[in-house]
């Protein structure tokens, strides 16, 4: 009975065997391993693309902002001719209550200042140095007095800004007799390139001496406030209602191709609208902050639509569910659940849209805020330009001293824009919840 058996079981088992065999039999041919081979190096090449490619931004940004940095320095510096002023013997007079008055420059300049400050400055430099002190450099000393009435009972030293022709002589170009005057008097400690603080504070000029640039820095400010309060409210209200309540028809379609399109829209075709629409309502505040900012928060506008409609389809359904559920009407729902949890996304697309907005120039040049303004703008009417519009004037000087004022106004606009950012993207960690 086992002999009969054994046999049937050897016929049995000898199927198991060969598949066994088949299953631990080699797997891994030459075809196969080419193609993982080459999958591995796909990887890897795709890898090393992605860290070439972070390495290139890297480097041009780096450059970028080292060439701005090396030229900027420059900007913040200005040429000063030292002049020591005996105030008690100058026979210019005042005290503390008419030096603080607001017409203290003006009865200054009654008084003679400025020959003061040009007799001495002959005194103390030579009549052909003296020639080279800038024509505006009895203000710096009147600002002075103003700020400090006790200067006028005792001598002073000033550092006065000198002409932009011996600036440039201290800068190695020019006229060789005016490069030989500025190292004549930088050996004797009479001239030297030192901080000017003025730059953040003074506004346009035609001289890169007298130049600052707190005029154009001011017009961007009330510029960008304008462009925020009308852009970022309507913005949030139209991606609200075209998300939330608008039927689905061919108008909200098309009202909806057409945001998509104005988000496209080269931006000097916004500085036309304003152009024909905005100068015709209101033709006496041309080049004013009021208009810029109008015009460019069309042109941010779409940007904050997107976003914010974007940001709305983000949250989950069983928000509103929920908030239905225990009772919220539909406007609670909206303003008290899906705007809060919607709000970091649309400051998101806000932040896009006012950088671009604080960079522009070409719809501003159709406004009229390429304008020269010596003053800071006392309001959103006042006429005014803005940083873009006051690098692109100085851009274009042939004066050098005005290269070196540029990239300083550079470095400002950089700066003042990652304040803008920084404040924008705090506010969004602010209101962002998890759900």
């Amino acid at each position: 009975m086992s002999d009969t058996a054994n046999p049937a079981a050897g016929t049995l088992a000898s199927p198991s065997v060969s598949h066994e065999a088949d299953v631990t039999g080699p797997t891994r041919t030459p075809e196969f391993e080419k193609r993982l081979a080459q999958r591995y190096r796909s990887e890897r090449n795709f890898k090393l693309m992605g860290q070439g490619a972070i390495v290139f931004s890297v480097a041009v940004l780096i450059f970028l902002l080292g060439n701005m940095l090396l030229n900027g320095v420059g900007g913040f510096q200005r040429a000063e001719l030292e002049v020591p002023i005996d105030f008690p013997e100058s026979g210019v007079t005042g005290d503390e209550v008419s030096l603080s008055a607001p017409s203290a420059i003006q009865v200054l300049e009654l008084q003679g200042l400025s020959e003061v400050v040009q007799f001495y400055a002959e005194e103390a430099l030579g009549e052909e140095a003296a020639s080279e002190l800038s024509r505006e450099a009895w203000r710096d000393v009147a600002a002075a007095l103003t700020a400090d009435p006790s200067l006028i009972e005792r001598s002073e030293t000033f550092y006065l800004p000198a002409s932009s022709d011996l600036a440039a002589g201290l800068a190695g170009e020019g006229s060789p007799e005016m490069q030989a005057l500025a190292q004549q008097l930088q050996s004797e400690g009479k001239l030297s390139e030192n901080w000017d603080a003025g730059f953040l504070t003074r506004s346009d000029a035609t001289s890169p001496q007298a130049a600052g640039i707190w005029g154009a820095l001011k017009g961007s400010i009330l510029t960008m406030i304008v462009t925020f309060l009308l852009a970022f409210p309507i913005g949030v209200l139209a991606a609200l209602y075209l998300e939330e309540y608008a039927p689905k028809n061919r108008w909200t379609d098309l009202i909806e191709v057409s945001i998509n399109n104005l988000a496209a829209v080269p931006s000097i075709i916004f500085g036309l609208l304003g152009l024909a629409v905005f100068l015709w309502l209101f033709p006496n505040y041309r080049s004013a902050p009021l208009i810029g900012g109008m015009t460019l928060a069309l042109m941010t506008m779409p940007v904050i639509v997107i976003s914010g409609r974007n940001a709305i389809k983000a949250v989950p359904p069983s928000i509103r569910d929920g908030a239905l559920a225990v009772g919220a009407s539909p406007v609670q729902v909206v303003f008290h659940h899906v705007l809060p949890l919607a709000m970091p996304g649309m400051l998101t697309g806000t932040i896009i849209g006012m950088a671009r907005a604080l960079g522009e120039t070409a719809p501003l040049l159709l406004i009229g805020m390429r304008a020269f303004v010596a003053t800071p703008p006392d309001g959103f009417t006042s006429p005014s330009t803005v940083l873009p519009m006051q690098i692109f004037l100085w851009s274009d000087e042939i004066d050098r001293g005005f290269v070196e004022r540029t990239s300083a106004a550079i470095i400002v606009l950089l700066l003042f824009l990652l304040l803008m950012n920084g404040l924008a993207i705090y506010l969004r960690n602010k209101f962002e919840k998890t759900w």
